[in-house]
């Protein structure tokens, strides 16, 4: 399938445009521009009132203006590069048009004593003189018109002036194609959208600063398009999962009761929702793909190990992927008593498992005699072999690309996928990044987790904070302590760590304080989190390795240094590390005095609330998503237009329109399935385009 000709003038070079010549396509390429179709993707973000006045008579200054003047006395700069200064009046009053290293030939030219021009630009006064230095336009009165009443101000770069942006733009409007409607025509009805075109041109002649607004009509339409465009390219590449022949895997129940026989408390509403919902997609012929997101301390673990067991039920095997070997040996902690309820046998395999032990389980596990193996990423090793495998998890989403969740699913040509996180992603975000999966939401606590005390205390307090800690030691307890994250620096990161390692350990005694970083061989590492675990260190010192799903009981109080650094989302999960256990948990949250107002505000949140999903929302509408996932997990695309942060509803218009048009027309055949397809070249999808050409 190739680019439909009609959008051919949008994807030419950028020097077929107007005053672009090699230099500025070059400039333009640093701001993401590499096309006309980009320079039209690109909006002004303010404007300047240009309308002409009669006078700058008691006019607000600073500000900018545009006026019809009669030209006065030249007085050129005595010295080189000095100010040239234009005597000029309007129609009321006077003032000076001031030109640095201006040539006296140029300006006799342009401004010849006693013409009429008409002048726009910025006004100030300097001296008690309203000066207007270097105008941004000089015209004579017949060709005033030329001037906008109201300019678009673009987003600009180095080598790239507005003049430039403002050529280019007008040159690549000349090119809008004539295209069909892509969007439901109901949509464009009750939202009084303008097409696409008119949406353009709208956009990029603004009329009034109202103009600029997200919620514009024309710019909420192109933002729209965008979102749209990304929809249809998760539901393609849904449906085309869809395709894949998946087996039938339907649950007999009876290893399922045993386990229900010995829980102590019954699941939760949330919990048996999902469970139904990941029987029913396990029952289906199609393969599942679905999200299981739970807040820290949702009960994710039983809802995992009851989808596992109706995938040995059904006469298969099931896998559990971490990211870590700590996190595969917690999983394999959390899931035995469960396995030994169920008496199935459950095994785990990470890079550590060498020669005959090694051997041994691959053979086990080929042979089916392992029911459930829980792993890290050794599983995608080739010699690791199923039986029959009918169920893959995989734990914490953003560590495992796309990529890695098809290969462990080439492992069982059909096994269902399951994916787990325990980060609340606000629902914009979720709509973004997973799409493509079928979602299943945990939002009630299990019984029995008690509620985290969380206090904020200024680092000045320190002393304090460590006599608390020796007072909760000698009741038996342990305790964690988090370092501040430095800047860009693991090196920095680490001495901070090791300086705060050593402080406490001269305080509480040797041997009492144990310390994990990033920067640790894994074996450390992990002896390091078993002394932990086992209570013979009293305090952990940390850097954020320990985020994720570690597991002690024992510990109750969680101290978090410079906490004013991290993002809200990392606090919350760094917090779900106590409250474990029978005990009363507190999180101290140590901030360097003073707070911002947002840095402030950021932390009072968490210490009133403990719902995930709130918090999420608030770091969203904080930091922006951006910050909020991380630069580095890119899961996320980059509207141009849209605004994820408060564009969510919009987002989930597109995802159901994008779906609902792939129900009515799979191929995309139809007028509007066409039309569908134009927009997908001309937002550069190439990914949903190979999906519709392969099927």
């Amino acid at each position: 399938m190739s680019r439909p000709e009609v959008l051919f003038p949008l994807f030419a070079d950028l020097e077929t445009l107007d005053g672009v010549g090699p230099k500025t396509a070059q400039n333009l390429g640093h701001m993401g521009i590499q096309a006309p179709r980009d320079v039209l993707f690109t909006l002004p973000h303010t404007g300047i009132d240009r309308t002409l006045r009669d006078s700058l008579e008691g006019a607000p200054l600073p500000g900018t203006f545009t006026v019809k003047i009669k030209v006065g006395a030249h007085h050129p700069s005595r010295n080189r590069g000095g100010a040239y200064r234009i005597h000029v009046e309007d129609a009321q009053t006077s003032f000076q048009l001031v030109f640095f290293h201006g040539r006296s030939d140029y300006l006799n030219k342009v401004l010849p004593v006693g013409s009429e021009r008409v002048v726009s630009g910025k006004v100030e006064m300097f001296d008690g003189v309203a000066n207007m230095v270097h105008p941004d336009h000089i015209l004579p009165p017949e060709e005033a018109d030329q001037i906008p009443q109201f300019e678009p101000v673009y987003p600009l770069t180095a080598g790239v002036t507005q003049k430039t942006m403002f050529k280019a733009s007008r040159a690549a409007l000349t090119r809008l194609p004539d295209v069909a409607e892509w969007v439901d025509p109901g949509q464009i009805v009750q939202a009084k959208w303008p097409d696409f075109a008119s949406a353009m041109q709208a956009a990029h002649s603004p009329e009034a600063q109202g103009d600029l607004s997200a919620t514009s009509g024309p710019r909420t339409r192109l933002a729209y398009d965008e979102l749209f465009a990304h929809q249809l390219t998760l539901a393609l590449a849904r449906a085309s999962e869809r395709h894949v022949a998946g087996r039938p895997s339907v649950g007999t129940q009876a290893l399922q009761q045993k386990v229900r026989a010995d829980l102590p408390f019954a699941p939760t509403g949330a919990q048996e929702r999902a469970i139904a919902d990941i029987a029913d997609d396990m029952a289906k012929p199609v393969r599942m793909n679905r999200l299981l997101q739970g807040d820290v301390g949702a009960g994710k673990t039983l809802v995992a190990f009851m989808a596992l067991l109706i995938a040995v039920e059904a006469g298969g095997q099931g896998v559990m992927m971490a990211p870590t070997e700590i996190l595969a040996r917690q999983h394999l902690e959390g899931l035995q008593p469960l396995a030994e309820s169920a008496g199935v046998v459950l095994e785990i395999l990470t890079g550590r498992d060498k020669g005959s032990e090694r051997r041994a389980k691959l053979a086990a596990l080929a042979r089916g005699d392992i029911h459930i193996l829980v792993g890290t990423h050794a599983v995608f090793q080739d010699d690791v072999q199923f039986d029959d495998l009918r169920l893959a998890i995989v734990d914490e989403q953003h560590r495992f690309g796309v990529r890695q969740r098809l290969a462990l699913g080439k492992k069982g040509g059909t096994a269902d996928v399951l994916v787990m996180t325990a980060t609340p992603i606000p629902r914009s975000l979720a709509l973004a990044q997973y799409g493509d999966m079928d979602v299943s939401v945990l939002d009630e606590k299990p019984p029995g987790r008690k509620p985290i005390k969380t206090a904020l205390v200024s680092t000045g307090r320190i002393e304090e904070v460590i006599a608390r800690l020796q007072a909760v030691m000698a009741e038996g307890r342990q305790c964690y302590w988090v370092c501040p994250l430095v800047e860009e620096s693991e090196a920095l990161d680490l001495t901070a760590a090791e300086e705060r390692f050593k402080r406490l350990r001269a305080v509480l005694g040797e041997g009492r304080v144990g310390l994990v970083h990033g920067q640790m061989p894994p074996a450390e590492k992990d002896a390091a989190m078993a002394r932990f675990q086992a209570g013979e260190t009293g305090v952990l010192v940390a850097t954020t390795v320990i985020e994720v799903g570690v597991n002690v009981p024992n510990a109750t109080i969680m101290v978090i240094e410079r906490a004013e650094t991290f993002g809200l989302a990392q606090l919350h999960q760094l917090r779900g590390r106590v409250g474990r256990g029978e005990a009363a948990s507190t999180c101290l949250l140590m901030y360097q005095a003073p707070l911002s107002e947002a840095g402030r505000k950021r932390l009072e949140v968490l210490r009133e609330t403990e719902d995930g999903f709130r918090i999420s929302e608030t770091d969203l509408q904080m930091r922006g998503y951006g910050d909020l996932i991380g630069t580095a997990q890119s899961g996320v695309p980059r509207f141009r237009i849209a605004d994820l942060e408060r564009q969510s509803a919009l987002m989930a218009v597109a995802q159901s329109d994008a779906r609902k048009l792939l129900v009515d027309d799979p191929t995309l055949q139809s007028p509007r399935g066409q039309a569908a397809r134009v927009l997908l070249w001309l937002m550069r999808q190439d990914e949903a385009i190979r999906l519709i050409s392969v099927g």
